[in-house]
């Protein structure tokens, strides 16, 4: 399983023009009630402006062979790795996270000029496990939200840093 985390102060998907998913910030570390969604709030930092809402948009690739330990590893990694600003994890801020499924993420370039996709789990195998790995987030009470399996998507999001790690499990 390989994840792409990217840290952003907003993010959503659309199908079709429709928003089936956004980073939506609440009350908390990161946000107020109320506040619009995708619109980053502001807060001053010694004189400085500086963002105070961060999420995290995450591309979800799942590899042929993929189960459950991996949905363990990755959803863990998701949620404890210090990558918002202050080097904390998203469970510690109560960050979003907006959960993508990209089984682009295992396309293989090292032959000829088109992708393999030989290593990408097919979609009956993948859909339960990317599910799996929103679920554990979820169980670990982060709020989030998804794209649509096997979708045609539009992906939009703000990039803070920019920041993006790869984890791989």
């Amino acid at each position: 399983m390989r994840a792409v985390i990217q840290r952003a102060t907003s993010g959503e998907v659309r199908v079709g023009g429709r928003v089936v998913g956004r980073l939506t910030f609440g009350e908390g570390p990161l946000g107020r009630a109320g506040d619009e969604p995708g619109a980053p709030a502001k807060a001053r930092v010694d004189g400085e402006s500086a963002q105070a809402r961060q999420g995290l948009v995450v591309l979800l690739g799942v590899r042929r062979g993929d189960g459950p330990e991996q949905v363990a590893t990755v959803a863990r990694k998701i949620a404890e790795l210090r990558v918002l600003n202050g080097e904390v994890s998203a469970s510690e801020a109560g960050a979003p996270i907006l959960l993508i499924s990209q089984f682009t993420l295992y396309g293989d370039t090292r032959k000829g000029r088109r992708p393999s996709w030989a290593h990408a789990a097919p979609g009956e195998e993948a859909e339960p496990l990317v599910d799996a790995v929103a679920q554990e987030l979820r169980a670990r009470g982060l709020h989030v939200e998804t794209g649509q399996f096997g979708a045609m998507m539009e992906v939009r999001l703000v990039n803070d840093g920019p920041f993006t790690v790869l984890v791989e499990a």
